[in-house]
C-alpha cells in the first residue's frame, strides 16, 4: 500500500505530535509501507535524513501559518494525494480534508476537549471538538493512543467501537535510557540548581498538566529537608497563566528553574538525574513524558487520570490530582530510598514494553481495515 502522511502539523519544537510523527515514519517504513512523507519545507531535510527509504515531499511554505496550512489541508493536499496515486492518507493530528479521495485514517491523540474542556481555551475547545466528530463521522479508521482515550471518545461522540485502533506509543531506548554520571553533570550544568537534588517535571505548560499544584505540593514535600530537593520545570511555556504566580509564591530558601524547551539530546540525563520525575497531569491521551522518564529509569510520581495507568502500570507511584494529596506522596517518595530504586527496576522492564515497532503494526492493521483488507497483511521487514 502507499501511504501518504501529512506532517505539516508538526510544530517547530518537537514536543507531541512530533515526537509521534518521527518516531512512528521509520517504524512504518519498518514495516513495509511504501510512505511518502508532506513536511513543512523547514523539516524536508530532518525527514528526508530520518526516513531515506521514503518520499519526502515539502507543502508550500504558506503552511508554516495556521490558518495558510488548514486551507492547504483542505485543497492542496488531497490534489498532492491524487497526483501522488496513494492508495490512503494518514492525518496524524485530528483534522482531516473533506474530499481526500482517498480513505483517511485520522490519529485522535485525547478526548480532553471534551472531558476537561476547562483545560482548553474557547478557540481550541470549539475547533478541536468538531474535528474530532468529524473525523468519527467520516475516517475511514481512527487511531488512538490509549484504551481511555477510545472510551472518552466513543462516549462523547457515539462512535463506532469497530472505527478505533489502539496503537500505544512506544521510546526509543537508544536514546531513552539511564546516562551516566557524565551525562547527567553536563545537562545539570544547564538547569541551574548547582549541586541540589532536584524533582523533574517534563512537558508543555498548559493547564491540564496540573503545574500550579505540583509547585505548590513540592513545596510542602521539601520544606525541612536537608537539602531540598529544587524543582525543575521543563518544556514549552505553553498558555497557563497560573504556573507563573505559583512559582512566585514559592517560599524563600527553595529553589524552581524554568528551564524551556530542553533538546531531546538533553532528556536523558535530565529524567535520569531527577530524583522523582513528577507528572501529576488532570488527563492525558497517552502521557509520554512518564514512558521516556520509565525508560530513563527514574522513579516516577503521576496521576490514575484517564491513560496514565495503562502506561505506568504498577511501575509508578500514584497521587491524587490536588496539592495536598501531590505533597504527601512526593514527600513519602523523597524518604525512601528503597522504593525509589524499587520504581526505577521496575520502570525500565515495564517501559521495554512499549515499542514503536508495535505502535506501526497496529497503524498498519487501521490501514488495512481502513482500505477493506483482511488483517495481517503486511510483513515486518528490517528498517533499511
Amino acid at each position: 500500500m502507499k501511504v501518504v502522511i501529512d506532517a505539516t502539523a508538526v510544530p517547530v519544537d518537537r514536543g507531541g505530535v512530533g515526537r509521534y510523527v518521527d518516531a512512528l515514519l521509520p517504524a512504518l517504513v519498518g514495516a513495509g509501507v511504501d510512505l511518502v512523507v508532506v513536511c513543512q519545507p523547514r523539516d524536508q531535510e530532518l525527514l528526508t535524513a530520518l526516513v531515506p527509504a521514503a518520499d519526502v515531499v515539502a507543502a508550500p511554505a504558506s503552511t508554516g501559518r495556521r490558518p495558510a496550512r488548514l486551507v492547504w489541508e483542505q485543497v492542496g493536499l488531497p490534489r498532492l494525494v491524487r497526483r501522488l496515486g496513494a492508495d490512503l492518507l494518514l492525518s496524524p493530528h485530528y483534522t482531516m480534508p473533506v474530499r481526500a479521495g482517498v480513505p483517511v485514517v485520522v490519529t485522535l491523540h485525547d478526548a480532553t476537549f471534551f472531558s476537561h474542556p476547562e483545560l482548553h481555551s474557547r478557540v481550541k475547545r470549539v475547533f478541536f471538538r468538531r474535528a474530532i466528530r468529524y473525523a468519527v463521522r467520516h475516517a475511514a479508521a481512527l487511531v488512538v493512543p490509549s484504551q481511555a482515550t477510545a472510551d472518552e471518545v466513543r462516549r462523547f461522540t457515539g462512535a463506532a467501537s469497530a472505527k478505533f485502533h489502539v496503537a500505544y506509543h512506544g521510546v526509543d531506548t537508544t536514546v531513552f535510557h539511564p546516562v551516566d554520571d557524565v551525562e547527567r553533570a553536563r545537562v545539570r550544568a544547564t538547569l541551574g540548581v548547582g549541586e541540589l537534588p532536584y524533582v523533574a517535571f517534563l512537558g508543555t505548560l498548559e493547564p491540564r498538566k496540573n503545574v500550579p499544584a505540583l509547585v505548590r505540593g513540592w513545596a510542602a514535600a521539601v520544606t525541612g529537608l536537608e537539602p531540598p530537593p529544587a524543582l525543575v520545570l521543563a518544556g514549552g511555556p505553553g498558555w497557563d497563566t497560573r504556573v507563573g504566580p505559583a512559582v512566585e509564591s514559592v517560599p524563600a530558601g527553595l529553589t524552581v528553574r524554568r528551564t524551556g524547551y530542553l533538546p531531546l539530546e538533553d532528556l536523558p540525563g535530565f529524567l535520569s538525574g531527577a530524583v522523582v520525575v513528577a507528572y501529576p497531569s488532570l488527563g492525558e491521551g497517552f502521557g509520554l513524558p512518564v514512558l521516556e522518564a520509565m525508560a530513563c529509569g527514574a522513579a516516577v510520581l503521576t496521576t490514575r487520570e484517564l491513560s496514565l495507568p495503562e502506561v505506568g502500570g504498577d511501575a509508578v507511584a500514584y497521587c491524587g490530582t490536588d496539592a495536598d494529596s501531590i505533597g504527601a506522596e512526593l514527600h513519602a517518595l523523597l524518604l525512601d530510598d528503597a522504593r525509589r530504586a524499587e520504581l526505577a527496576t521496575a520502570a525500565r522492564a515495564r517501559a521495554a514494553g512499549f515499542t514503536w515497532a508495535a505502535a506501526a503494526r497496529e497503524h498498519v492493521e487501521a490501514f488495512r481495515a481502513a482500505l477493506g483488507r483482511p488483517p495481517g497483511g503486511v510483513p515486518d521487514r528490517p528498517a533499511p
